[in-house]
């Protein structure tokens, strides 16, 4: 046997491995549900990943609904796309807090918005939704962290959310069926390079 034909004798024992452990899994995850998914960390990618996930949903004919905290005034070419595509958006209007300075106001712009939440979180129809941002209204206190617990447990059964921002709460961390944390290594943003449309929105 050649040196060639033991190497690729080799790979294919450990990809063979591979397979066998990968058929296990998926052989013993049986539950069919909707998910609760986190994505959180103080790196770039956390809305993109997020709606991502609804292109990916739109693209398979499910319905889909979006509520974006914080970003609301921008525009964006997420929000252009998938509005197009029938996605609801509901936004909090208001920009950046850190701008605005207003607490009350605020509050009151991110509870209209959470009402809409707890509108999609109780609407079968409704396969995937995305909260944009909503870990930072709960750090916030601007929504409080019982009444999202309370309206994710009750959500339709085949429902899935998608939560992003920094800082989850260890509360919401614990009840999600997956949580991805993003981490920031290198932003071009820190070197005094302006936000890029297309890119960052």
């Amino acid at each position: 046997m050649s040196s060639e034909e033991i190497k690729q004798e080799r790979h294919q024992a450990r990809q063979q491995k591979v397979k066998e452990q990968v058929d296990a899994r998926v052989a013993a995850a049986q539950e069919v549900k909707g998910l609760l998914l986190i994505i959180t960390g103080n790196g770039k990618g956390k809305s993109t990943s997020g709606f991502g996930t609804i292109a990916r949903a739109v693209g398979h004919g499910k319905q889909c609904a979006v509520a974006q905290f914080i970003k609301g005034t921008w525009d964006n070419g997420e929000r252009n796309l998938l509005e197009k595509l029938g996605v609801e958006f509901q936004v909090m209007a208001t920009g950046f807090t850190w701008e605005t300075q207003n607490k009350e106001s605020d509050t009151a712009a991110a509870q209209l918005v959470w009402q809409e939440c707890k509108r999609m979180l109780q609407d079968e129809s409704l396969d995937v939704v995305l909260f944009d941002e909503l870990t930072y209204m709960v750090s916030y206190g601007y929504i409080d962290l019982d009444e999202v617990v309370e309206a994710l447990k009750n959500r339709p059964y085949m429902q899935s959310v998608i939560i992003t921002g920094r800082g989850a709460h260890r509360t919401l961390i614990d009840m999600a069926d997956t949580v991805s944390e993003v981490k920031n290594v290198k932003h071009a943003f820190e070197s005094g390079v302006k936000a890029l449309q297309g890119v960052d929105w």
